[in-house]
C-alpha cells in the first residue's frame, strides 16, 4: 500500500529544450501541474522571439508609429513651431536616434527575459544556461556550446523541443553584419540608413520596410511576387502597397535578388535580370531556418520533413510518444503566440491534463506594418475557390465616424460568413491596431457564433469597433434582401 502511495505521488519529469514561447510556456504549465521540470536555454529565457525577434522588432515599429503620429498631427489642427534668431517661423523635422531607441529595444527585450526567467524560478523550474541535445527518447544532454563538451546530462519522461528558427542567408549575400544584415543585426546600426534596400516581401520583410521608412530612411522593397504578402489577403495587400507608395518607398515585383555585395560605402544588390540597385544598407528577409540540425532528433527517431522541420500533430506530439515540439521548429504555424500554445498543449497532452487539439482556421495572426493587417480563420480566397460556400462583407474604415475623427483613412473590416447560416467563418481588419480589433472575431470563429448574433452586441458609439457590428449587419441584410450579392 506504501509503496502504491509512494508511486502515485512520485513527480513525472520534463526536460525542455529551448525556452523561448514554446518552451516557457511548456515549463510554466508543467511546473503548475507538479512536475519536476528543467529547461535548457542558450541564449536566454524566451529565445530568440524575446532577445533579438519579436520584441526588439515591434519594439522599433512602436518608435516609427510614434514618428508618424508626430508627421501626421497637424491634419488634426496640432501644429509644431520653431523660430529661427530673427523670430521667423521654421519647419521642425522629426529627428531619429536610432542609437538611442536600439539601446531601449535591447534593454527592454533583456528585461522580459529576466522577467520570464523570474517566473519559472518562481514556479519551481530548474535553468540551465547550454546547448541542449536529446540523448535518445529518454534523456537531455547539455553542453557548453553546439558540439562542445558535456557537463550535463537529465533525464526526463516527457521531453519537449522548442528550439526556434533562424535567418535562412544565401551564400550569394552572405550577412556582415555591417552593411548586409539579417532581422537580428540590425539593431547594430547607429543611425537610420540613408536607403535601405530589403530583399523579401513577406511579413519579416514588410514590416522592416514599413518601420524604416516611417523612421525617414530611403527603403527599396525587393519582392520576388507579384504583389506584396504573397499568400495574404489581396485587399489587404493592395492598401499596403498604395501606403507604401505614397511614403516613398520604391517597389519592385517580380524581382529577385541573385547577389548582394559590401563595397565599403555601401551595398550593391543584383536582380537576376541584370538591373543594380545601389544602397546604404541591405535587410535580408528571405525566410528562416529551424535550429534543429545536430541535437538528435533523427537519431531519437523523430520524424522531420525534408526542410528540417519537425512533424507534428495538434497536440504537438512527434512521432516517438514522449517527445513533443513546438514553435518555429515544427511544421506548424510560426507565431509565438502559436508556439506558447503548442508548449501548454504538449504538456497538457503529456500529463493527462484537458487538452483541445489545435485548429489552425481558428488561429490569429498580425502583421505589424503601418496600417497593420489582422487575420483569422477561412480567408476569402476560400470562398472564391470553393473551399468553404461562404459570403464576404467589406467595409472602409474612412467610413467610420471614429477613423474621420483620427484621421484615418486607410483599412477596412472584412467579415466571411458561411452561407445560409451565417456563421462568421474568418475576418480581416486592416488599420491601426488591427491586432487589437480583431479579438472580438476571432471570439466570433471560435464559439461558432452568426453575423447576427454579432450584430446584437453593443459596440461604442464612435468607435472602430462598430464596424464590425456594421460588417455583420449588412451580412444580415444580403442574406435575406439580397442572396445574390456579395
Amino acid at each position: 500500500m506504501d509503496a502504491m502511495v509512494q508511486s502515485f505521488e512520485r513527480k513525472q519529469s520534463v526536460a525542455i529544450v529551448g525556452g523561448g514561447p514554446g518552451g516557457y510556456e511548456a515549463a510554466l504549465s508543467a511546473a503548475q501541474l507538479g512536475a519536476d521540470v528543467t529547461l535548457v536555454e542558450r541564449a536566454g529565457v524566451g529565445g530568440s522571439a524575446v532577445i533579438t525577434d519579436v520584441v526588439p522588432s515591434k519594439t522599433l515599429i512602436a518608435t516609427a508609429d510614434a514618428a508618424v503620429a508626430i508627421r501626421n498631427a497637424s491634419s488634426l489642427g496640432v501644429q509644431l513651431f520653431a523660430k529661427d534668431d530673427r523670430g521667423k517661423p521654421l519647419t521642425p523635422e522629426v529627428a531619429i536616434n536610432l542609437a538611442a531607441v536600439n539601446q531601449r529595444l535591447l534593454s527592454l527585450a533583456r528585461q522580459q527575459s529576466d522577467d520570464m526567467r523570474s517566473s519559472l524560478l518562481e514556479a519551481g523550474v530548474r535553468i540551465i544556461s547550454g546547448h541542449g541535445r536529446l540523448d535518445g527518447n529518454g534523456a537531455v544532454v547539455v553542453s557548453t556550446e553546439a558540439g562542445g563538451t558535456d557537463f550535463d546530462r537529465i533525464e526526463a519522461e516527457t521531453l519537449v523541443v522548442s528550439v526556434g528558427a533562424s535567418p535562412r542567408e544565401l551564400p550569394s549575400a552572405q550577412p556582415d553584419g555591417e552593411r548586409i544584415l539579417t532581422w537580428t543585426q540590425l539593431y547594430n546600426m547607429k543611425s537610420v540608413p540613408s536607403h535601405l534596400i530589403v530583399v523579401g516581401s513577406g511579413v519579416t520583410g514588410a514590416e522592416f520596410a514599413s518601420a524604416y521608412m516611417n523612421l525617414g530612411a530611403k527603403v527599396t522593397l525587393v519582392s520576388s511576387r507579384d504583389q506584396v504578402l504573397p499568400g495574404e489577403d489581396q485587399d489587404a495587400a493592395a492598401v499596403l502597397e498604395r501606403v507604401f507608395q505614397r511614403g516613398g518607398m520604391t517597389l519592385l515585383a517580380k524581382a529577385r535578388a541573385d547577389s548582394v555585395v559590401n563595397t565599403g560605402e555601401g551595398v550593391t544588390v543584383t536582380l537576376s535580370d541584370g538591373r543594380t540597385i545601389e544602397g546604404s544598407h541591405c535587410l535580408m528577409a528571405v525566410g528562416s531556418i529551424p535550429n534543429t540540425a545536430g541535437i538528435g532528433l533523427e537519431q531519437a527517431g523523430v520524424q522531420m520533413t525534408a526542410s528540417g522541420h519537425i512533424r507534428v500533430n495538434r497536440v504537438a506530439r512527434t512521432s516517438v510518444p514522449n517527445i513533443y515540439a513546438a514553435g518555429d521548429c515544427t511544421n506548424f504555424y510560426p507565431l509565438a503566440s502559436v508556439a506558447s500554445m503548442q508548449g501548454r498543449q504538449a504538456i497538457f497532452h503529456a500529463l493527462g491534463d484537458i487538452v483541445i487539439p489545435l485548429e489552425t482556421r481558428r488561429i490569429t495572426a498580425n502583421i505589424f506594418t503601418a496600417p497593420e493587417i489582422a487575420t483569422v480563420g477561412f480567408s476569402e480566397q476560400d470562398v472564391i475557390e470553393g473551399r468553404i460556400a461562404g459570403k464576404v462583407r467589406k467595409l472602409p474604415l474612412s467610413a467610420n465616424p471614429r477613423a474621420k475623427m483620427q484621421g484615418i483613412t486607410d483599412g477596412f473590416v472584412k467579415l466571411i460568413a458561411r452561407e445560409g447560416s451565417g456563421t462568421v467563418m474568418g475576418g480581416v481588419i486592416v488599420g491601426p491596431k488591427a491586432s487589437e480589433l480583431i479579438y472580438p472575431i476571432a471570439i466570433a470563429v471560435e464559439r461558432r457564433l452568426t453575423v447576427d448574433q454579432v450584430a446584437r452586441v453593443f459596440a461604442v458609439y464612435p468607435s472602430l469597433t462598430s464596424s464590425i457590428t456594421d460588417a455583420a449587419r449588412a451580412m444580415h441584410i444580403v442574406d435575406r434582401d439580397d442572396p445574390g450579392e456579395d
